[in-house]
């Protein structure tokens, strides 16, 4: 009973480097978000009890088609970007190591967590990923280029190398799950979410606007006066009306 799967991240070793790190390893984020993602699992972990049993799944770079649909990862941009101007345009210099992995293989390592005798996942962190996945941010951008006819890989001006770099260990996942089966590879993502933009005749207009991209969807909120300085709803009515219209463009 208590069962709590918390959704977190690999984001939390952020500026481990090359060397691939295990769920014991040092924990050295680099940005708001890892921060946040390690105390939450350290006050989580103060929580467990007989009672209360958390395990942490600690998420490589999220990809894929969802309905909800974000552009701020790395192989949704890339692929947008380059579905919609025809170069896979890279903010840094294609350096730095991420592991990667698809919504739908989060999805069963989470069902395969909740079903797992409690012993073996409680107040335990796993790393969520394949091995294989581990790629530079360059490799994907090849992969890209490779999969939306056309394309080139291009750089920003002044491009350089990202502080977050990390490989990532996934062996704990596959010892104590070893009947999980991830089933998505990056270039199969990358073929997934192309199809997709094709499909629905995504623009680049659509590429540039907010509703794809969280930060920039929060900065909206909060200057429309619909979001608290905590990030708290500040009318409800408001806050609902600004959904609807968000959703009724997103699919229309």
């Amino acid at each position: 009973m208590g069962r709590f799967l918390f959704a977190s991240s690999c984001s939390l070793y952020g500026a481990a480097g090359s060397a691939a790190v295990a769920e014991d390893a040092e924990l050295f984020p680099v940005t708001p978000y890892g921060e946040a993602k390690v105390m939450a699992e350290r006050e989580l972990s103060s929580l467990a009890s007989d009672r209360f049993s958390p395990t942490y799944l600690r998420n490589a770079t999220a990809y894929g088609v969802s309905p909800r649909l974000r552009l701020d990862i790395v192989v949704n941009n890339l692929t947008a970007v380059a579905m919609t101007t025809g170069e896979v345009r890279l903010e840094s210099d294609g350096s730095p190591w991420r592991p990667l992995v698809h919504v739908e293989d989060i999805c069963r390592a989470a069902q395969a967590a909740l079903e797992a005798p409690r012993e073996l996942v409680h107040d335990e962190a796993f790393n969520i990923g394949r091995a294989e996945d581990n790629v530079q941010i360059r490799d994907v951008a090849e992969m890209v280029r490779d999969t939306v006819p056309g394309s080139r890989v291009s750089f920003a001006d002044g491009a350089g190398p990202d502080l977050r770099n990390y490989r990532v260990d996934f062996s704990k996942l596959a010892d104590t799950f070893p009947g999980l089966k991830l089933r998505w590879s990056v270039p199969d993502g990358v073929s997934e979410l192309a199809a997709a933009y094709a499909r629905y005749a995504f623009t680049y207009a659509d590429f540039s606007s907010s509703r794809y991209v969280r930060l920039r969807r929060i900065r909206e909120l909060l200057s429309e006066g619909l979001l608290d300085d905590l990030l708290r709803r500040q009318s409800d009515a408001q806050f609902s009306a600004a959904n609807v219209e968000t959703q009724q463009e997103s699919h229309g």
